[in-house]
């Protein structure tokens, strides 16, 4: 597929232009950051090609491209939770995305079937660096019996 975006130009067009040059990695990837657009906080992380970048704008609905699978899926499409991009931004660079969305459904962004992907904290310092806490445990749905396979 013929990407729909041009190459970053000048420093200056890069990072004060109103075109939309990202700057896809090695891999033909740019990093995407969604976040809840009514309660705000981070729902998940995830890569974008060219193409998953193309359908979210001309949808206005959330595609990814699955490292682990290797295609382009749009989010929701087996669970139903869908994302509706609310807003859409790039960061100063453009080699990362922030995604403002509604999710339909129970509102559960992650395929374990809690609202966020981020529900475990880090325990930071001295006191046992790297283990992990329980936060945001709840599942808002049973991924067993949404899914047909085990998702990456």
């Amino acid at each position: 597929m013929t990407s729909a975006f041009s190459p970053p130009g000048s420093h200056e067009e890069l990072e004060e232009g109103l075109r939309l040059t990202p700057r896809f990695d090695r891999d033909g990837l740019v990093a995407a950051i969604v976040t809840d657009a009514r309660a705000g906080g981070v729902l998940m992380f995830a890569h974008m090609n060219a193409e998953a970048l193309q359908a979210t704008i001309e949808s206005g609905v959330a595609h990814f491209w699955s490292r682990s699978r290797g295609k382009l899926w749009r989010k929701g499409e087996e669970s139903g939770h869908q994302m509706k991009v609310v807003e859409l931004r790039v960061d100063c660079d453009q080699d990362a995305l922030w995604l403002s969305v509604e999710v339909a459904g129970t509102g559960a962004a992650c395929h374990t079937g809690r609202r966020s992907c981020f529900y475990r904290k880090v325990t930071v310092g001295p006191d046992g660096p790297g283990a992990l806490t329980l936060v945001e445990g709840e599942r808002l749905f049973e991924p067993s019996a949404v899914y047909k396979a085990p998702k990456a």
